[in-house]
């Protein structure tokens, strides 16, 4: 069937693929999530949602390519993202592959959207699990009561979060106030001078994948008091917040209760 995406024009893509590759963490997760994993027979190596996920062949990297492998597995369909994959995706559509770039959500309902175009390209309905994801999502609402949070990735380097990223929105909707959201910015290197002046009520930080717990919490401490900065503080568990497939709502919700808890700690 031919289909048109907003910036590569008309694009074709099969019918209910058999054989698909997905190069995003997010489709990945939500291939499994709608219940056609077994239709998925490569990934990237940051692909490691859900569990099954991670005995899959393992096709590319973000943003390279292991063309050879991915002839072999000759998938029917590829599945990247927009943004940093434009170039992989253009670059797989000059070597003949089918592929469709999901886009990058700007609020959580954009996740719940993007469930529904993996669906569809599919060929399965997927309403009742985005109506499941979407219920889940309102159930959070107004969960706070304005507290200021400052938010940080680690993305090879401090990045926090402006106007125009779903994270924000995200945490908008729960209730706080992200100590940057007015900046007409999605993702930036945090301005850290400006953060005390701010006072934040709570930190949040999360780190790259590491599976060793108890070292992701002492490094987070430690990079607070190299700062000099005494706030409530959560640290997830790494390249949670920062994934926006189906199970950012499961990490949303967990985050939801350890910030309550820090809070409290701290009586604010």
């Amino acid at each position: 069937m031919r289909l048109r995406h907003d910036w590569l024009g008309e694009i074709e893509v099969p019918d209910r693929p058999s054989r698909v590759v997905s190069l995003a963490p997010s489709v990945t997760d939500t291939l499994f999530y709608l219940g056609l994993g077994e239709r998925v027979v490569g990934r990237s190596a940051f692909c490691w949602r859900p569990e099954e996920a991670e005995a899959l062949p393992v096709v590319a990297s973000y943003t390279k390519v292991r063309w050879e492998l991915l002839e072999e597995l000759a998938p029917k369909l590829v599945f990247t993202t927009t943004g940093v994959q434009r170039e992989l995706t253009e670059a797989l559509l000059e070597r003949g592959f089918a592929v469709w770039p999901v886009p990058l959500p700007q609020t959580p309902f954009g996740i719940v959207e993007n469930v529904g175009l993996v669906g569809a390209l599919m060929g399965v309905d997927a309403a009742s699990r985005q109506a499941e994801l979407a219920q889940r999502y309102l159930e959070l609402e107004g969960v706070f009561s304005g507290e200021r949070v400052h938010f940080e990735f680690d993305l090879g380097g401090p990045i926090t979060i402006g106007r125009g990223s779903y994270l924000t929105a995200a945490l908008v909707h729960l209730g706080l106030k992200p100590l940057f959201a007015d900046r007409p910015e999605a993702y930036f290197p945090p301005p850290l001078e400006e953060v005390p002046r701010l006072g934040p009520d709570l930190v949040v930080l999360e780190p790259k994948r590491v599976r060793n717990r108890a070292r992701q919490v002492e490094d987070a401490k430690r990079l607070l008091a190299e700062r000099g900065w005494d706030y409530p503080l959560v640290v997830t568990r790494g390249d949670e917040l920062a994934h926006y497939g189906p199970r950012f709502f499961d990490y949303l919700a967990g985050f939801v209760e350890e910030a309550r808890t820090a809070l409290e700690e701290s009586g604010a």
